[in-house]
């Protein structure tokens, strides 16, 4: 739609010509369910007070609606069929104060984008909430949509009786024929405003905390010489949830952060009240809107998980957190800066979790998980910088990537070791202070880190912030006669399309085993810097031949690791042998990515996998292996090869599956694996004795998450039919077992089956979020390749028209899940460069997942070429 895409030179100068004084947002949702089950929209009337730094000149405000009762600006009626044009609404003769009235009647959303209405189909309830980044309150109503124009906002909803509502303030007093009203909030952007209501469960609890000085807490008691901070807690569900929902852990972890970030950042929680929604249908993992943060209520387990699930969830609940400050205190300028909140967040989160919670395996996670999705991010052609080219809002979509997050916090991690931990926080402190309520660029943070640490660090950030990609450290070894270290030197690389070296703190350690049948354990450690193509590392000349090296220990920096061939040749033999769980996380996210690069065949990853995940003692890293596992399968076997290796993968799944110990997470994390591997008739016989329990394995509860788990398998390969998966869902008739139905059904092999299911998500908008993302993970199954041949030419000529005329949140979903990736062939790149050679016009934005799409195919093609030039296995 013509002016949906806001550019940054838009923005620029709308932000040049106004400042806002203040919303006061009114809506009406009581339409949610008198308006029955086809409720579609909801009264908005908004009243904005600003100033126009030039009298009499022309801007507009931001609107995404069906329609438009009333406009009024300065007292004055217009006209909404002359100044609405369904995304803007235009203002002329701007006076030096303005006071802009617009009365709409917006859309509830289904796609998680504005405001969300959800119907429970176990209870009829309807729940509905908001999610806005980047560029989503337009949706819910008329406003000046971009980050650099804060301002306080006033809330007023009226909703069913017996409703609770939330937003980003208190609610004063009580609500009177459903209307509530809430506190003015203090100056925050647009996109972090939020409403959530509906007939959720909620559970309170209370925060306080006493200050001897330093800031005083706005919202503080006065006490002697020092003050109290006392924040209110809420957690809430919805009602079918309410039995599994532990918030009593929750509100553990928010307690601990909220301690953690207060000793280390000097500035009390800013925002009042801190409420957590735990709610349906999705679409990140979390928003940090202040005062009312929202979570998907996956994280509100229906069975048993590994401590893994509990430590991701605290992860996420510290993240959003430490946005209360990084984010929503102090708010980059434009979406070019969006590391400056989101790298600060994903560093906080694991420095937190690690050291204000049980979690103290954060930073092993981080460097086997979460730095794989920025190195596979950093290799992709649209890989950019972590301060990004953003000229759009579609561009800003994209950019909440693994560049943005994950690097940027391995970038975070890597200064902290440069400048020093006290020097780095004490930056963060002055930053808070310096800009509260305001908003910065990346000038302005690297200014108070250079007064902090003296530090010049114009050059720091041109070599990691402002390029693009990802360097290999490799370790160079020779020996002398005493099989002594004669010279230790790391040699660094880049690729051809992204050249620039760049300066890396590293830790060098070196491993070997004591006597012949003990671990490896490292006995030598040197501190060096690395600049340049080489760097010898003198410190340890001398020392006694290591069976290891490891050039990236304790992982201080950013950078693919490799190996010298010894160090290579130990890791095939003794893995499972590496004492330090770190060190082994490092080398397994190695190896894996040697895999991916097409350097080492990809059935030797998986002989690693079956021969030491079995000992992996962090439940993380183990999951983090197999899913990979699982991955190399599907895309980087080579075809011949393929079914073997299935084989072998599933019998050494079940193997460790028997062998874990009764009722563990290790035990719950082979039974999953084994499902998604299993493909004979002996091991899909398995799955369905599991499910019917005609088969036990000793400690396995097959509760209802692991029901569906064995039922997929089951039902992509043609043993379980509708009737099966009906009766299942009749079992689970809840929200998360519709979804689960739709995978299912979806993933049948049967022609009339995935003609259907193509019709659901692309011929079709009737369905939601979570049922697109549903039907898509159970169409694409590459084990039905055959079946799937004819949607690849259909793929290109359907996805303009799927960018067009659906949300971007959808659309993003359909370009990528639809993707024939399960034809890795040289004819699906063939047809992927002539989509991207015949549209050169096509939205940057799709182009961008296109091409993106095509990289993984063409490393598919790569890897697959290696594993077949190391020919068959005994």
């Amino acid at each position: 739609m013509p002016g949906e895409n806001l550019s940054r030179e838009e923005a620029r100068e709308r932000g040049r010509l106004l400042t806002v004084d203040g919303y006061d947002v009114a809506l009406d949702v009581r339409s949610a369910v008198a308006g029955g089950a086809d409720a579609a929209t909801f009264r908005s009337r908004t009243t904005i007070r600003f100033r126009c730094a030039e009298p009499g000149a022309t801007s507009f405000a931001d609107l995404l609606a069906p329609s438009v009762g009333a406009v009024t600006l300065n007292g004055r009626a217009l006209d909404p069929a002359e100044v609405f044009d369904g995304t803007r609404i235009a203002l002329a003769d701007l006076a030096a104060e303005n006071t802009l009235v617009v009365d709409a009647q917006c859309a509830y959303s289904r796609t998680g984008e504005g405001l969300h209405r959800f119907v429970d189909p176990e209870d009829g309830e309807v729940y509905l909430y908001t999610q806005y980044e980047p560029a989503d309150s337009r949706r819910v109503f008329a406003n000046f949509e971009q980050p650099d124009l804060k301002a306080p906002f006033t809330f007023e909803v009226t909703a069913p009786e017996g409703w609770l509502v939330l937003s980003n303030g208190a609610q004063e007093g009580p609500a009177e024929a459903g209307r509530h009203r809430f506190a003015t909030t203090q100056p925050i952007s647009t996109y972090i405003t939020a409403v959530v209501a509906g007939p959720y469960h909620y559970v309170t609890d209370t925060y306080r905390r006493a200050f001897d000085g330093g800031t005083s807490p706005s919202s503080a008691a006065e006490s002697g010489g020092g003050s109290e901070l006392e924040i209110p807690l809420g957690a809430l569900c919805r009602k079918g949830l309410a039995r599994h929902f532990d918030a009593d852990d929750i509100f553990t972890v928010t307690k601990q952060g909220l301690d953690f970030f207060h000793d280390h950042f000097d500035f009390p929680y800013p925002f009042g009240k801190y409420d957590q929604a735990f709610v349906p249908e999705y679409n990140l993992g979390a928003m940090e809107n202040p005062g009312c943060v929202t979570f998907r209520e996956e994280f509100i387990f229906r069975g048993k998980v590994t401590e893994a699930s509990y430590e991701r969830r605290a992860n996420v609940i510290l993240h959003e957190m430490a946005h209360m400050w990084f984010g929503d205190l102090v708010t980059m300028h434009w979406w070019d800066d969006l590391w400056l909140k989101e790298s600060y967040a994903d560093f906080m989160g694991s420095f937190a979790q690690v050291g204000a919670t049980r979690f103290t395996d954060g930073w092993i996670t981080f460097a086997n998980r979460r730095k794989s999705w920025a190195y596979r991010a950093d290799q992709l052609p649209s890989t950019h910088p972590i301060t990004a080219d953003i000229r759009d809002l579609e561009d800003a979509k994209l950019n909440f990537d693994g560049i943005t997050y994950a690097k940027g916090a391995s970038v975070l991690k890597q200064l902290v070791a440069y400048v020093g931990q006290d020097a780095f926080l004490e930056g963060a402190r002055r930053y808070f202070k310096r800009h509260a309520y305001g908003n910065t660029r990346l000038a302005d943070l690297l200014a108070v880190l250079e007064e902090t640490s003296g530090r010049d660090l114009a050059a720091w950030s041109r070599a990691w912030l402002e390029t693009a990609g990802v360097n290999s450290l490799t370790p160079q070894v020779t020996y002398d006669a005493q099989d002594r270290i004669t010279e230790l030197s790391i040699l660094q690389e880049a690729s051809p399309e992204q050249p620039e070296l760049r300066p890396h703190r590293v830790a060098v350690g070196l491993y070997r085993r004591l006597d012949a049948d003990s671990a490896l354990v490292r006995y030598a450690r040197a501190e060096v810097d690395v600049a340049g193509p080489r760097t010898a590392v003198p410190e340890l000349a001398g020392v006694e031949r290591p069976e290891l090296v490891l050039v990236n220990d304790e992982d201080l920096t950013y950078c693919k690791t490799r190996f010298d061939e010894g160090s290579l040749a130990t890791l095939r033999a003794r893995l499972g042998d590496l004492t330090d769980p770190l060190a082994r996380a490092l080398c397994w996210a190695a190896v894996w990515g040697l895999t991916r690069d097409g350097l080492m065949p990809a059935r030797d990853f998986l002989a690693l996998v079956r021969q030491f995940a079995g000992a992996e003692t962090v439940v993380g890293v183990l999951q983090s292996v197999l899913g990979q596992a699982e991955a190399a399968l599907e895309h980087y076997v080579a075809p011949e090869y393929r079914e073997r290796a299935a084989r072998e993968l599933a019998e050494g799944a079940l193997r460790e599956l028997r062998l874990a110990e009764p009722g563990s997470g290790h035990q719950l994390s082979w039974a999953r694996h084994f499902a998604a591997v299993a493909t004979t008739a002996a091991d899909l016989q398995l799955l369905q004795g599991l499910l019917n329990g005609t088969a036990k394995i000793d400690g396995l509860a097959v509760d209802q998450e692991l029901r569906w788990a064995f039922l997929v398998p089951l039902a992509t390969h043609g043993v379980a039919d509708e009737a099966a998966i009906g009766a299942e869902l009749a079992r689970d008739d809840t929200a998360s077992g519709k979804r689960h139905q739709v995978r299912c059904l979806a993933a049948r092999p049967a022609a009339e089956v995935k003609a259907a299911a193509w019709a659901d998500v692309v011929e079709s908008d009737a369905l939601s979020n979570a049922l697109v993302e549903a039907t898509l993970s159970g169409f694409a199954q590459p084990s039905q390749r055959e079946l799937l041949a004819p949607y690849t030419p259909r793929y290109f000529t359907v996805i303009e028209r799927i960018w067009r005329e659906r949300s971007i949140e959808i659309g993003m979903s359909v370009v990528r899940g639809l993707f024939p990736s399960w034809q890795v062939d040289r004819a699906t790149l063939d047809a992927a460069d002539a989509w991207l050679a015949e549209r050169p016009e096509a939205a940057p934005a799709l182009r961008r997942l296109v091409l993106e799409k095509r990289d993984d195919l063409g490393r598919a093609l790569r890897a697959q070429a290696c594993d077949e030039a190391a020919g068959p296995r005994p």
